[in-house]
């Protein structure tokens, strides 16, 4: 059976700089080269998930221009349900991404129409939502759709991914309805004020998030892999080893490939974090976010 995914989240269209290295204050470089391809961390995620066999549905919101159609036609090919993606009178969400030679990237965002995203449009959604066995979201687009898209999932019996980047303060009222919480150990710090640097760390930040309300927990560790707390286990799961050349979605294609693989009472969360993986460390040798994110024959045949 596959997994029904929503994806509620950010549509951008990502240009990528290649550079040698940042620029100095003062300083001007010469830019490499120039690509722009499909991207916001809603979209990835959402792609990563159809790509993985998850039958995907996407809520969002695009300008009325060249990049809004360009990313309505990213995801409808591949295969996303776009009946909540509606117009908004700014312009499509961009991002700009430099990509020094070492496969690092620094990103700056211009949220556009995904900041005129609403409460009103998710609960529009409702149906997609009730429908599905995971809602997943991030923070790309306000608050109050996050809040009001986990009421509604909670309601219904649907499991809820926070993916919670950028991070921020999370209240209580959306805390109390997250089934699994997703940071990287920057995030899990910001969050928890607890400095990720060991397990012992990643346990203590682990259990701070579970006091705020989570009821499951994965950090990812880049390159390390992932630590993983649910109420019956807790556990460490490797990264393979690769040579990246650009990072850009390696954490929205392990969020999304997750979300396609994973039970909604969270019992093989060993095995789909595997899974994950091997689809992030694909996605990392090729470049771009989009264009990068594997395809579940891809993954498979890699294992």
């Amino acid at each position: 059976m596959m997994n029904k995914v929503t994806v509620l989240g950010s549509l951008n269209v990502d240009t990528i700089l290649k550079v040698q290295r940042l620029p100095k204050p003062g300083e001007t470089l010469q830019i490499i080269s120039k690509q722009n391809a499909g991207g916001g961390k809603g979209a990835n995620q959402g792609i990563a998930a159809a790509r993985s066999n998850a039958q995907t549905s996407f809520i969002g919101k695009i300008g009325k221009d060249e990049n809004g159609k360009m990313m309505c036609e990213v995801l409808r090919s591949a295969g996303i349900d776009i009946t909540n993606v509606t117009t908004a009178s700014s312009g499509t969400g961009q991002a700009f991404i430099l990509l020094q030679k070492n496969g690092e990237n620094s990103i700056l965002v211009y949220g556009g129409a995904n900041q005129e995203l609403t409460a009103a449009d998710v609960q529009k959604a409702k149906n997609k939502i009730v429908n599905s066995d995971f809602l997943v979201t991030q923070f790309e687009t306000p608050l109050e759709c996050a809040i009001e898209g986990f009421k509604i999932a909670k309601n219904a019996g649907v499991a809820t991914i926070l993916n919670p980047a950028p991070a921020k303060k999370i209240p209580t009222e959306l805390m109390q309805n997250v089934d699994l919480i997703t940071p990287n150990e920057t995030e899990a710090e910001l969050l928890t004020g607890i400095k990720v640097i060991d397990e012992k760390t990643q346990c203590l930040a682990a259990e701070k998030l579970l006091e705020f309300g989570a009821k499951n927990v994965i950090i990812t560790l880049g390159s390390k892999g992932a630590f993983y707390q649910t109420k019956n286990e807790r556990g460490f799961v490797p990264a393979l080893r690769v040579d990246a050349v650009d990072t850009t979605a390696a954490g929205d294609t392990f969020l999304g490939v997750l979300s396609s693989q994973l039970d909604k009472d969270f019992s093989n969360i060993k095995e789909a974090i595997k899974f994950a993986n091997k689809a992030s460390a694909l996605a990392v040798q090729k470049l771009g976010a989009i264009p990068s994110i594997p395809s579940y024959k891809e993954i498979k045949r890699s294992l």
